[in-house]
């Protein structure tokens, strides 16, 4: 697949629910999304940058969505769902690979930000339509399936000063 390159049009997705749990079970710290998107987008053209988020109704929720929106993420918002047993569950799964098939012939490098090993097939896919796939995770925490379907793979991990705050 491609290489990086000045002028290559860029999208990042970031499945913000998954890197929260991921840096709070490894670090009990939270994700500067600042940075994120900086790292993500390297001097490249920035197409567009989506923070998928669940709202939870928590109260300091509207001001972190409100966050993301300052630094530059179009923020797609889900809330959570809770079942007759008590369970719970939201996740993007699907629209974030709907959003990144629709965006495909738009770009030249997709940056999903996850470790989810469910995004593996769409990883493939992009590819297999031309499109560089770059994902940015913790390492212990991302799909082995997810980091070999991919051109390339950010170890959030390596780097916490700059991907932590």
């Amino acid at each position: 697949m491609s290489e990086i390159h000045p002028g290559q049009r860029v999208a990042v997705l970031v499945d913000a629910q998954n890197l929260y749990h991921s840096a709070q079970s490894l670090y009990s710290n939270n994700i500067d999304y600042s940075s994120l998107l900086e790292k993500s987008v390297q001097d490249r053209e920035l197409t567009r940058a989506i923070a998928y988020v669940i709202r939870a109704d928590s109260p300091e929720e509207e001001t972190f969505f409100d966050a993301l929106t300052d630094i530059g993420f179009e923020t797609k918002i889900k809330d959570i769902k809770t079942f007759s047993d008590g369970s719970k569950k939201a996740d993007w799964d699907v629209g974030m690979s709907l959003d990144a098939v629709t965006l495909a012939e738009h770009v030249d490098t997709i940056v999903l930000c996850t470790g989810d090993g469910d995004f593996s097939r769409l990883c493939s896919h992009m590819r297999h339509e031309g499109v560089r796939v770059e994902v940015m995770g913790f390492d212990s925490s991302t799909a082995e399936e997810l980091k070999e379907a991919a051109d390339s793979f950010v170890d959030l991990s390596e780097r916490t000063e700059t991907f932590l705050l």
